[in-house]
């Protein structure tokens, strides 16, 4: 890695620490809710605001931006956390995280948050708007991507599936799809649930450009997305990232069932704290 390569990821990393932060910070909030997920994404949603899309943060309907759209709607405060990073919400909104009246309701609504692209909340549906967005984009004749992430609990999905096959059938090389592979969901252990590997081969055998990453290493991400978006064939793209839930704060990665956090009051300051300690260079 040169210089400049070394500069960039560590100024990634900076930002994958600062998402986390604020995502704890509104988590504090309202003393739980997901943040399992905002902090084994954190690493992605830095990568991709940071290293590879296109935006204007005083302009977030501006025509010619890549779109990030968020199939999971339970992971808003990720999302949240990395739109005060890039700059898209302002920073004296945080703490409404979650109450009435705020931008910042716990599962994402478009028609609520500048940044937002889609409402989530019913699971396996932002693969489908996805590839929507991308034909449109192509009749337009824009050149803008269409990225959207969805986790590993979401391949149960028969729509997921449908987008996959759908987006392969339609050449759509604008689309970058994230899958966030953290083995839990609401009810225990994704493959537990649903098996789903051998992914890889089986978004190969769809026809997808994919790539297989440990999600929290931020150089490993960014090599992925730089990938994704240069490669030539005439075909959409993904990322299977494999995350660590509660990643960069030990108490939190090393509980046995974390895909809704609920914390004690003094938890809070020092999952913060823990966070403050590992903070990159």
């Amino acid at each position: 890695m040169n210089t400049s390569e070394a500069g960039r990821t560590a100024q990634l990393a900076q930002h994958a620490w600062r998402i986390r932060r604020n995502a704890v910070l509104m988590g504090e909030v309202q003393g739980q809710g997901y943040i399992g997920q905002a902090l084994d994404i954190a690493d992605v949603l830095a990568v991709a605001y940071f290293g590879a899309m296109r935006y204007r943060p005083e302009d977030p309907e501006w025509e010619e931006r890549d779109r990030f759209l968020l199939s999971n709607g339970h992971y808003a405060i990720a999302l949240y956390a990395a739109l005060f990073e890039a700059g898209i919400l302002p920073a004296d909104e945080l703490e409404t995280y979650g109450s009435d009246d705020s931008r910042l309701p716990m599962s994402g609504m478009a028609s609520y948050t500048p940044g937002m692209e889609m409402s989530g909340g019913s699971l396996g549906q932002g693969l489908t708007i996805a590839v929507g967005r991308c034909l449109g984009l192509k009749r337009k004749g824009s050149d803008a991507f269409v990225y959207t992430l969805f986790s590993d609990g979401e391949l149960d999905e028969g729509a997921i599936w449908e987008g996959l096959m759908s987006a392969a059938h339609w050449k759509l090389d604008n689309l970058i799809a994230i899958v966030d592979v953290n083995n839990q969901q609401a009810d225990g252990p994704s493959t537990q649930i649903m098996e789903f590997e051998p992914l890889v081969e089986k978004l190969e055998a769809f026809g997808w450009y994919t790539q297989r990453v440990n999600g929290n290493d931020i150089e490993a991400v960014k090599q992925a997305f730089d990938n994704a978006r240069e490669h030539k064939g005439e075909q959409p793209r993904i990322i299977v990232a494999d995350t660590k839930m509660g990643c960069g704060v030990p108490f939190l990665e090393a509980r046995e069932k974390n895909h809704f956090i609920r914390v004690d009051a003094h938890e809070w300051q020092l999952a913060l704290e823990a966070l403050d300690a590992g903070r990159p260079a």
